[in-house]
């Protein structure tokens, strides 16, 4: 009997036929890697370098340290345990293949000992940080950075399992540093006690965490990563961090831990630059080695040593932190020679020709096959502006093997329309066609704003809704007609990008009640100041202000999610009435009628729906939410046996409900 032939990406879209060959050619390169680079089938199992370099204990209890640089002519250990001199004792040996090793008694080295490399090459030397140092730490006088000995004598022991699956992730992006109320950097510890509770109670169930990998510019968001195994030691220890992931896996939430192989920080003391003396040691040789707009080093995606080293690291975050996903920064980037820089990705030719780096698409479908067998249920995200197809299909069809991908043109375009157009002038079919486009064979998460929304320059949705009245007028007896419009708008855009999201939903923390102002971190022009890098919680905590209402209504969003599982079917228009500035459409057993007229209500609205009764489960307008109270959760409402023209012509029963200005309402049919 003849095997059954897959079905592959361009069997079901006519439009990438003519890259067949270019889809098959890749598919096959990926393959042919994955099985060289595996062990007995597995590619895990092949990926250990952690294991091997860096700072390790023998079975004797000895300390050995390894390091790849095949540059190098000699290599020093120093530290304070020899006051940083170069001496023969701590000399690394050549153990060939341009690796070297020390051996140390235990007693040599101690949890907490601080250390670095002396290298030498032909015509230099300098001081460096290891490749594979899973802990750095900055020196608050000097700013400069060593590696740490850590060692603890009671290793973490973890309580809680893994959380599951996600087909349908609700993610809370979020940055420790940033996410203490105080003028300073924030703590694994302060977060655990004092934001994880929140997250839980919101119903978020999953974490996406920024800025994990260590970084020397705290300003940079944490995507100038230049220590890749080390844990960021400016928000606490490895095991405060082992605490937080272990909580929130008891609370049943899922730790997405942003990722960065998009690039490595230029630095030489700190991080990868010039590590033996060599630019091309993890690097593109030339100009493609380099990152015109970031300043920083890009890795070379076809050379073996590299795909160890990241591929290593996947494996190392999921096995030492139980890390159950990763979101994958910057891949536009990786995936062209052009990093996709001022470009617009308009036909699918640019997906494949000679300006895609197809080795940086080989490894990303390489760390894909990796971490999902190590976790079957664990979930890894793209971000990825270009559009390329098959990111987030599955490598047996031919894609790169990403479970999601960032849907980043939704929140781009809510900002276009805030700033650039009148309420009268937002259109309800453009609206419904850019919150709904997206690749059938992909699944997408979508945000009306993540932390790019927010970055100096720029303003939180509400900020950019409502602006200086936020300073004045968000006491709930004062009325505003800025406010009142932002109130309204900011719960009708969050719950229309929720409602359309293709499989998943996400916001960043603090943006659930409006947070105002904008994102800046410390930084030389601001007078090094956290006024800006920094989450004001207590704006949301008293009855007299807004912003506990939009939190109010946030928490209710999404557990109305949850519990009728929208997202368990595609959505479904109903209506998309321009002139009255309407927009109906079902979601599983869901109807959602949101009126963005900004004067107008309309008694009796019609249109033509499933015939039934329906019970209104949620809207925008209830006084809990600060709203007016002319609508009412728990109304029920009964179809008529009557055909009505506004509608998709699928139904011959009508609906008929009053839909005040600035609002939306949520009807569940339970008959």
């Amino acid at each position: 009997m003849c095997a059954k032939k897959k079905k592959m990406i361009y069997d079901s879209d006519e439009w990438l036929m003519p890259f067949k060959d270019k889809i098959d050619e890749r598919n096959e390169m990926i393959l042919d890697l994955r099985k060289r680079l595996s062990v007995d089938g597995s590619l895990s199992k092949g990926m250990n370098n952690h294991m091997y370099y860096g700072m390790h204990r023998d079975g004797r209890g000895n300390w050995v340290f390894r390091e790849w640089a095949p540059n190098a002519t000699k290599i020093y250990l120093i530290g304070e345990f020899n006051n940083w001199k170069r001496t023969e004792a701590y000399a690394l040996k050549p153990l060939g293949g341009g690796n070297w090793e020390i051996v140390l008694p235990s007693m040599f080295l101690e949890h907490g000992t601080l250390y670095k490399l002396y290298i030498e090459w032909k015509g230099g030397g300098a001081e460096r940080l290891p490749a594979y140092l899973t802990r750095a730490v900055q020196d608050p006088m000097t700013k400069t950075f060593c590696a740490q000995v850590w060692d603890p004598f009671q290793p973490y022991e973890w309580k809680n399992g893994k959380p599951g699956p996600r087909p349908h992730p609700f993610i809370y992006e979020c940055h420790i540093g940033m996410a203490a109320e105080e003028e300073k950097v924030g703590t694994f510890e302060e977060f655990r006690l004092n934001v994880l509770p929140k997250v839980a109670e919101l119903g978020y169930d999953t974490l996406q965490i920024m800025a994990l990998q260590e970084h020397p510019y705290y300003g940079s968001f944490g995507y100038q990563v230049a220590n890749f195994f080390a844990l960021s030691s400016r928000f606490g220890t490895p095991e405060e961090f082992k605490a937080l992931v272990d909580d929130a896996h008891g609370l049943g939430i899922a730790v997405v831990m942003d990722i960065v192989h998009s690039h490595s920080v230029d630095n030489e003391a700190e991080g990868l630059g010039l590590f033996d003396g060599t630019e091309t040691l993890y690097f593109y040789d030339g100009w493609q080695g380099h990152h015109p707009a970031w300043g920083s080093r890009c890795f070379d995606y076809g050379k073996d040593e590299t795909k160890y080293f990241l591929l290593s690291n996947c494996k190392y975050w999921m096995e030492e932190y139980h890390i159950d996903g990763f979101r994958f920064d910057g891949v536009t980037s990786m995936l062209y020679w052009d990093h996709g820089l001022e470009k617009a990705f308009v036909g699918y030719e640019n997906y494949f020709n000679q300006g895609v780096d197809e080795n940086a698409v080989a490894y990303l479908a390489l760390a894909n096959i990796l971490i999902h067998e190590m976790n079957p249920d664990a979930f890894t995200i793209a971000e990825d502006v270009s559009g390329m197809a098959g990111l987030a299909a599955p490598l047996e069809q031919g894609g790169v093997g990403f479970d999601f991908r960032m849907s980043m043109g939704v929140a781009d375009n809510w900002i276009k329309w805030i700033k650039e157009l009148s309420d009268d002038q937002w259109s309800m079919g453009e609206m419904w066609w850019q919150l709904t486009n997206k690749r059938e064979d992909e699944k997408t998460i979508s945000y009306a704003e993540c932390h790019d929304q927010a970055m100096v320059g720029d303003k939180t949705i509400a900020f950019r809704l409502m602006d200086k009245e936020m300073y004045f007028s968000m006491n709930k007896e004062s009325r505003s007609p800025e406010v009142d419009r932002g109130m309204a708008l900011h719960k009708m855009i969050r719950l229309v990008t929720m409602a359309t999201c293709g499989n998943g939903y996400l916001t960043f923390m603090g943006n659930e009640f409006g947070h105002p102002e904008w994102i800046d971190f410390p930084r030389e022009g601001n007078g090094w100041s956290y006024k800006h890098a920094r989450r004001q919680w207590s704006l949301a905590e008293p009855d007299y202000l807004r912003y506990r209402y939009l939190r109010n209504f946030d928490r209710a969003m999404v557990q109305m999610a949850h519990h009728e599982a929208i997202l368990d079917e595609k959505p479904e228009l109903f209506v998309q009435d321009e002139e009255k500035k309407i927009l109906i459409f079902k979601r599983n057993n869901c109807i959602f009628a949101l009126n963005f007229n900004p004067t107008e209500s309309f008694a009796d609205y019609g249109f033509a729906a499933p015939a039934g009764k329906y019970e209104s489960v949620l809207n925008t307008d209830e006084d809990e939410f600060d709203g007016f109270s002319r609508l009412k959760t728990g109304e029920v409402h009964f179809s008529v046996s009557e055909r009505n023209e506004n509608g998709n012509g699928k139904y011959d029963e009508t609906l008929f409900l009053y839909l005040p200005s600035r609002s939306a309402v949520v009807l569940k049919k339970i008959d």
